[in-house]
């Protein structure tokens, strides 16, 4: 990356400026980025759980298919899901509190016996599935944000603190360099101001 700059004071002072702040700034960057690492992980790993217990639910109740049949559709329906949200390493990410289920009436009498075990099941299904949704989400955008802050401290790291590093240094060696070159033609003046001095007496 090529910064600009002008060989002054002023414009030195603005890249020891802003070398500063990316140097303060990269530790907490560091640190965000293996937390968010830390936690990507995590939700990955809840999803996978999640994920293997639906399943495992599934096959539970494969012998009892064919019951199901016989199970009207309409009867439960998600009324609502509440989702709160929870920061993680700066990242808003979004938490289940609750499913919310509507279970329309039905007679006891006239219905199978097994239809609120059914009901209960279904919930259970449905809250585990959409929770694993939800972890599943959190791993994206924590993954997001995990990708683009190492994206951010390689930036810092291997791009702009070098650069402005080297901005420096060219800076204070022209400025080093014009200085010489100023004592050195003062030398030149002084000692043609003696000489002619000397001539003169």
């Amino acid at each position: 990356m090529a910064i600009k700059f002008h060989y002054n004071k002023t414009s030195l002072q603005l890249l020891n400026k802003q070398l500063k702040v990316r140097q303060n700034a990269l530790p907490t960057l560091k640190n965000k980025e293996s937390a968010l690492r830390l936690e990507v992980k995590k939700a990955k790993t809840e999803a996978a759980i999640l994920d293997d217990k639906l399943r495992g639910k599934l096959a539970e109740n494969e012998t009892t298919i064919r019951l199901w049949s016989e199970f009207k559709p309409d009867l439960i329906a998600i009324k609502d899901v509440i989702l709160t949200v929870k920061k993680i390493a700066g990242v808003k990410t979004p938490i289940l509190e609750k499913v919310d289920f509507e279970i329309k009436k039905y007679s006891y009498f006239k219905s199978p016996a097994w239809f609120p075990d059914g009901i209960k099941i279904i919930q259970e299904l449905v809250q585990i599935a959409i929770e694993r949704d939800v972890f599943e989400r959190k791993n994206e955008l924590l993954d997001f944000a995990r990708k683009k802050t190492t994206q951010k401290v390689n930036l810092y790291e291997k791009v702009q603190i070098p650069g402005y590093e080297e901005a420096i240094l060219k800076i204070k060696r022209f400025m080093e360099d014009e200085e010489n070159l100023s004592k050195a033609a003062q030398k030149i003046v002084k000692s043609r101001m003696d000489n002619q001095k000397t001539e003169a007496a």
